[in-house]
């Protein structure tokens, strides 16, 4: 085995340590968007191709539901090796860094406002800054037993899309449901049982609903759907849909069958006023307690 000089073990050291610096530095050339403040916050966008606009547009690579981001509000252009930032002649203006700009080179740390209330960093991370992140933002937004959307983001889809509803005269509906004498589950075959009950409705409920529908656990056994584009019958007939799809489901714990149904509730603007969310959760929160005293295992629709 040759013997190392001290000058050539220096040498191998620093090559070794440079290396190790340039592998860092190209682990972490990923450029992100990273929504701190606003509707979508916790959301992390990964910055690709040559061009990304961000708005309130569903078309825009990153979607932002805030009524003060316009609908194509600003973009994201690769220019010479520079990630550009540039407002499309928005309502309410882009700003870096507390500053209005129209166009600007952005620099890992940069601070972007869009509007009045939405905010996002940008930055460079490596895989596991993303997948970190990642984790996070489910954890913040998502129900950890059902993995259902939690109540506050359901919340705070709720006054967007009836913002959205109000703003172009659609539709919005709401469907609230919850599993029928789940107090009898629970003392029956236990509380663990209980939650193999709630994550199959869950499951069950998720393959039955569009990608666009908010799917939120609402409290214990209780869930709900919110439907952008569709009417009280159309939702009620998805209602329906999930009331069967459940009640024909084979529930079972331990080898033991447990016999599972749903109420449902359903209410939709503009069929009911609806002020702000907390009248449409109302109505549909009453049309499932009718469901409930008419017997249970059906749907009833507020009109």
């Amino acid at each position: 085995m040759p013997i190392r000089t001290p000058v050539e073990e220096m040498t191998r050291v620093t090559d070794a340590n440079e290396m190790s610096r340039g592998q860092a530095e190209s682990e972490r050339d990923r450029a992100y968007l990273l929504v701190l403040a606003g509707k979508n916050v916790g959301e992390m966008h990964r910055v690709e191709g040559t061009e990304m606009v961000l708005g309130r547009s569903s078309s825009a690579e990153v979607v932002l539901l805030d009524d003060g981001v316009s609908r194509r509000h600003a973009r994201i252009l690769q220019v010479d090796g520079d990630i550009v930032l540039e407002d499309l002649k928005s309502s309410n203006g882009t700003h870096v860094n507390g500053e209005p700009i129209t166009t600007h080179a952005l620099r890992d740390g940069d601070t972007i406002r869009l509007g009045s209330t939405t905010i996002l960093k940008f930055s460079y991370h490596d895989g596991l800054d993303e997948a970190f992140q990642q984790q996070m933002y489910e954890a913040a937004l998502r129900d950890p037993l059902t993995k259902a959307h939690n109540r506050k983001f359901f919340l705070d889809r709720l006054e967007s899309e009836l913002a959205h509803c109000k703003r172009t005269g659609g539709l919005l509906s709401l469907l609230m449901f919850d599993v029928d004498h789940f107090k009898l589950v629970n003392d029956t075959y236990g509380h663990v049982a209980g939650d193999v009950v709630l994550v199959e409705i869950a499951r069950l409920t998720k393959e039955m609903v569009r990608v666009e529908d908010v799917f939120a656990r609402y409290g214990g056994e209780e869930f709900c759907v919110l439907c952008r584009g569709i009417g009280l019958q159309g939702a009620g007939a998805l209602g329906e849909r999930l009331r069967a799809g459940i009640a024909s489901q084979p529930f079972e714990h331990d080898a033991r069958p447990i016999a599972v149904t749903i109420s449902v509730g359903v209410a939709a603007c503009p069929d009911v006023a609806c002020e702000d969310g907390t009248a449409l959760i109302a109505a549909a929160d009453e049309a499932l307690y009718q469901a409930k005293r008419c017997g249970r295992n059906r749907v009833l629709l507020k009109q």
